[in-house]
């Protein structure tokens, strides 16, 4: 016992990569963990507060501007991330003057697409709750570049924080307004004042030197070449994040694409936790390694990335079977059907996990253009197996479709692997093994 303690007392408090990944994972887990239990006591009051179809009807506010984030992403965070120069306060300045342009251009761009989104799904109040939804984009890019100079270097104590205060105090601005309004308004107005309050905790509380608008020629050519493979990457990358929700916008009613949203909100905690984990640890992982010794290196990549999977995949199974249970426990006889919908959803999750860590290789490397190819390959499977299995099969065929696309971009993932010196076959077929075996015992 004391054995253990001390190994966790070492990772807990060295400064090598595989104690600093070790904290910097378990913060960000810590944090995560934190919000989503949040927005889980906020479904909980709100559920009741509301119905599904405003549930339904956010969830396509969300797509919306979701997409257009993707549409116009350049890449500053992973950019900062993994330049030479991204503690250089020139850089940084150029960074947060293009991120507060492309803010202002997506609001434009909410205002624009209100009236043909709101055609398309057949909602006439998207036209009004668009254009005030969309501030949250010039809100979000007055943001602070301390977030990511704080992830560049595995600094996730403070920004820990932050988050969690940003959305415990968005959520209870957002429940005292469902109290009083009784509609989507209540949501759509909280969705601004939380983007409010977390830009504001960003900046009182995250150390540094406060941002000013800048243009520094030699920083935009840098952040343009790196970002001009990254913004098709995002455009497409909108397909593998909110395809779903856009594709059952079209053949599902608003009450049953909400009830869809509160079973994806159980099943999909994972996988997005593990996103969320590797988006922030493993570029600065594959930087910092990058200088070790072959061996050594390959090493430390194979404990750091055993560690995630094993724990994603244990958490995915976890909930995967609970989720049923814990669905009826919490809510009410409306949401019956969102039970059997959070296993489905696991289960087809559960193949991505298992090559979730190789793609951030190539963008540690500057290689953004390999991430965009693989990106766009992931996303076409996708699209095309979850709309036929949808049109055959109704929500069931879909989220096969969707493992079975990750299943057929698997070769694409090994190449990239390959071509940086990470892919690790060993890991691959170990954990393939194992989530192939609790997929079926889920099933079954």
């Amino acid at each position: 016992m004391s054995a253990i303690l001390t190994r966790i007392g070492a990772l807990a408090s060295g400064q090598g990569l595989a104690q600093r990944a070790f904290r910097g994972s378990a913060l960000t887990v810590l944090g995560f963990g934190s919000m989503q239990a949040i927005r889980l006591g906020s479904n909980l009051i709100l559920t009741r507060l509301l119905f599904p179809e405003v549930f339904g009807l956010m969830a396509l506010i969300m797509v919306i501007i979701q997409g257009l984030n993707n549409f116009s992403d350049v890449g500053i965070t992973p950019a900062i991330m993994q330049s030479k120069r991204g503690d250089d306060q020139s850089y940084l300045n150029t960074a947060f003057t293009m991120q507060v342009m492309r803010g202002i251009g997506l609001w434009i761009a909410c205002c624009i697409f209100a009236y043909p989104a709101a055609r398309f799904y057949e909602i006439p109040e998207l036209v009004w709750y668009l254009p005030i939804a969309g501030l949250t984009t010039i809100i979000h890019g007055l943001q602070t570049t301390r977030v990511e100079s704080a992830n560049r270097h595995l600094q996730m104590g403070r920004l820990t924080l932050v988050e969690v205060l940003a959305a415990l105090f968005s959520v209870i601005v957002t429940i005292a307004l469902s109290a009083v309004m009784r509609s989507a308004w209540a949501l759509v107005i909280g969705l601004v004042l939380g983007a409010i309050i977390r830009v504001l905790l960003a900046a009182r509380m995250l150390p540094g030197t406060p941002n000013r608008l800048h243009w520094d020629r030699s920083a935009v050519t840098e952040l343009v070449s790196f970002g001009k493979w990254i913004f098709p990457s995002t455009v497409v990358g909108f397909a593998l994040s909110q395809g779903d929700k856009a594709i059952l916008g079209k053949y599902l009613t608003l009450g049953e694409l909400g009830i869809y949203n509160i079973a994806f909100f159980f099943a999909s905690f994972p996988v997005l936790l593990g996103q969320a984990v590797i988006t922030k640890v493993m570029i600065p992982v594959y930087r910092d390694a990058a200088g070790a010794e072959a061996e050594n290196r390959f090493r430390q990549l194979r404990k750091v990335r055993a560690g995630l999977t094993a724990g994603f995949l244990l958490l995915t199974f976890f909930m995967a079977a609970i989720g049923p249970a814990l669905v009826q426990l919490l809510y009410d006889a409306r949401y019956d059907n969102a039970g059997p919908m959070v296993t489905m959803i696991a289960c087809a999750t559960i193949p991505a996990l298992i090559g979730l860590t190789y793609d951030q290789a190539a963008l540690a490397s500057g290689n953004s253009r390999g991430y965009f190819w693989l990106t766009l390959v992931r996303a076409a499977l996708f699209l095309t197996f979850f709309l036929v299995g949808v049109r055959q099969a109704g929500i069931a065929g879909g989220l096969a479709g969707q493992a079975l696309a990750t299943i057929a971009a698997y070769p694409l993932i090994v190449r990239l692997a390959r071509r940086h010196k990470v892919w690790d076959p060993l890991h691959d077929l170990l954990f393939g093994a194992i989530g192939a075996g609790l997929a079926a015992v889920l099933l079954l």
